[in-house]
């Protein structure tokens, strides 16, 4: 990876795919792809997106450093959508990813998992997390196989039922250490 940089402020790039940090100048496009229904049917909060809501977000979450949020571009291609590690506790040494590309054209092309790959250096390589997680819901296998190359790995006793509008669903989790990120990495654990 090339130009991995710090966690505010700086962009981070690995060939084609490099991530920038959120500005509020993105609520709209942010705001469109979160509410279009082939990325909203796979997250497990579904109700529509406001730039209102967003602008909070950024304001409450983002701002003071409760989550770490970036624009997803690829070269030549553009901005697709976005990555980011919420719930970060510094403490425990713990965030919880997330991510959606919003351009459907670039579904399935190898930039979520790009993307994945960016953040997880930034939470471990920048905010010094120990464990990162996700959940996903038990049907999007697209985003199961592009975690799992990323370096997530299944929590096999962590499992809950959701009830959504597309009726009841089976949440996953997964997870990834600073231990196996730094043996993937190359770099002995800390």
């Amino acid at each position: 990876m090339t130009r991995r940089r710090g966690e505010r402020g700086r962009q981070m790039s690995a060939e084609k795919v490099y991530l920038r940090p959120i500005a509020e100048s993105d609520t709209a496009k942010v705001v469109n792809w979160r509410n279009k229904d082939f990325v909203r049917k796979n997250f497990i909060y579904q109700k529509p997106f406001t730039e209102e809501g967003h602008r909070a977000w950024l304001r409450e979450q983002v701002e003071p450093g409760h989550v770490v949020q970036f624009i997803i571009c690829v070269t030549d291609v553009g901005e697709i959508g976005s990555v980011y590690l919420r719930d970060i506790d510094r403490e425990a040494g713990t965030a919880e990813y997330g991510v959606f590309i919003g351009e459907r054209e670039a579904l399935g092309r190898g930039y979520g998992t790009a993307a994945a790959k960016l953040a997880l250096a930034c939470g471990f390589e920048t905010l010094h997390l120990q464990k990162i997680f996700l959940r996903l819901l038990e049907d999007n296998e697209g985003a199961r196989r592009s975690y799992e190359k990323a370096g997530f790995r299944m929590m096999k006793d962590r499992r809950e039922t959701v009830t959504l509008e597309q009726g009841v669903r089976k949440v996953l989790f997964m997870e990834i250490g600073r231990g196996e990120w730094d043996k993937t990495h190359g770099k002995e654990a800390t």
